[in-house]
């Protein structure tokens, strides 16, 4: 990468973070309600839900990813103003790349939901998570998390180039906050109905949410880092080239 490049994302990445912290009300919402959400599951429903094991220590990957769910929508809304106030079109002016504009918003959104990511889990600590891993089990989980969290930040940044307004944003990435729910992020797939069990098993959230669970409890994981790794790379692959494509054809004069 050229200094002009490497400049560019910089500055870029450093714009997109400040316009985070601007918008205090929504990161509170990315962080509160993933919090809020693991409060009702583990006090409300936990009882009643039979895992195996403390139901706060089979939730907290999901919840995780929830968070990482409900962050992405800031990036799709964020990608999609920019386009709408014609903020592109100036940068496109100053000669800025496509890749550093839309990369900005990508980098900022794997730093803000790092952050989260940690706050939430912090908050588990609090309620009874107690994992058992060790050094190189940690730093496995946290490679796919922010393997995850790059995927989905992209998929979101394609989803703002894609939607029309940041109100329409917002509402694409609806089915990125789905995927968690019917996966074994909250309960286990064997007691999901037969016709659900089938879209359960074989989408992304639930082998990385299996690496997370057993990585961080010292369970065997089997094969799913490797199927978690190869949804993600897969995922931000295709996400990048389609935002390529989408970007070329919205700044297109």
């Amino acid at each position: 990468m050229s200094s002009s490049a490497a400049t560019q994302w910089t500055v870029l990445s450093g714009r997109a973070l400040r316009l985070g912290r601007r918008n205090v009300e929504a990161l509170i919402m990315s962080i509160a309600l993933p919090v809020m959400l693991m409060i009702v599951f583990v006090y409300l429903f936990g009882g009643a839900i039979q895992t195996g094991t403390e139901y706060v220590t089979y939730v907290v990957p999901g919840v995780m990813l929830l968070c990482v769910s409900f962050g992405s929508a800031m990036t799709a809304v964020s990608v999609a103003n920019d386009l709408k106030e014609g903020i592109v079109d100036r940068l496109r002016t100053l000669d800025v790349g496509g890749a550093a504009v839309i990369s900005g918003h990508v980098v900022a959104s794997l730093a803000r939901n790092v952050v989260s990511s940690a706050l939430v889990l912090a908050v588990a600590f609090a309620l009874g998570f107690r994992p058992h891993a060790g050094t190189a089990q940690w730093l496995a989980a946290l490679g796919i998390l922010v393997l995850t969290i790059a995927a989905v930040s992209w998929l979101s940044a394609c989803m703002g180039l894609l939607a029309g307004t940041p109100e329409a944003a917002s509402g694409y990435t609806f089915s990125i906050t789905f995927l968690p729910y019917a996966s074994s992020a909250f309960v286990p797939i064997d007691t999901m109905p037969s016709w659900l069990r089938g879209f359960a098993g074989n989408q992304p959230v639930t082998p990385i949410t299996e690496s997370l669970r057993g990585l961080l409890l010292n369970q065997p994981v089997g094969h799913a880092p490797w199927k978690a790794v190869a949804w993600c790379v897969g995922l931000m692959l295709l996400s990048m080239t389609a935002a390529a494509l989408l970007f070329r054809g919205k700044t297109r004069t």
